[in-house]
């Protein structure tokens, strides 16, 4: 993805200067807002990415949106519109979540499934990654209907395929493959 290393760049010095001013929590904070904001809506990043807007224009537009943020986060603002990058914001506030779970240890772990997890599951699935890993994680929830049922559990290099879609699959695989099926 264009700007994905830039971005990077731009979060690990924010990390560092956050750091050093002890409000890496806060800015965290920060960049889930901004990450859920800009995800949520397509008229803020058609503004960010437009050409035609000037960037007083823009900045004053993110400080009105997001009034409530810390002063580091509101600086990035500033560089972000200096450099002329401010259409890689989205990818900085992910990088920078990315690099404060590193931080402290924190995984992420993406679930996949059919339905939104419900409390009940989210504790199973919270066990699953807890026997894979020997850790905790924070459980993000992708909706992917194909799968039929079951889930996915993605958690760093660690991938299970607990879904009805793979089951299937490797159902019909071993069938295909059955000498005696395939003779009658």
């Amino acid at each position: 993805m264009q700007g994905n290393r830039a971005a990077a760049r731009y979060a690990k010095a924010l990390l560092g200067l956050a750091k050093d001013r002890n409000v890496t929590r806060e800015v965290n904070e920060d960049m889930i807002l901004i990450s859920e904001t800009i995800k949520n809506s397509d008229d803020l990043r058609v503004f960010l990415k437009s050409p035609v807007i000037k960037n007083a224009m823009k900045k004053n537009a993110l400080l009105e949106i997001f009034r409530s943020v810390n002063g580091m986060t509101s600086g990035l603002f500033q560089i972000l519109i200096e450099n002329n990058r401010l259409d890689i914001l989205p990818l900085v506030a992910d990088n920078y979540k990315r690099l404060y779970n590193e931080l402290n240890g924190v995984q992420v772990a993406k679930v996949t499934t059919a339905i939104p997890l419900t409390t009940e599951l989210e504790a199973k699935i919270q066990q699953k990654v807890k026997e894979l890993t020997g850790n905790e994680a924070n459980i993000e929830n992708i909706i992917d209907e194909s799968i039929i049922g079951g889930f996915i559990l993605r958690v760093g290099d660690i991938q299970y395929n607990g879904s009805v879609g793979a089951q299937l699959k490797n159902l019909k695989r071993e069938l295909q493959n059955n000498t005696y099926v395939s003779k009658i």
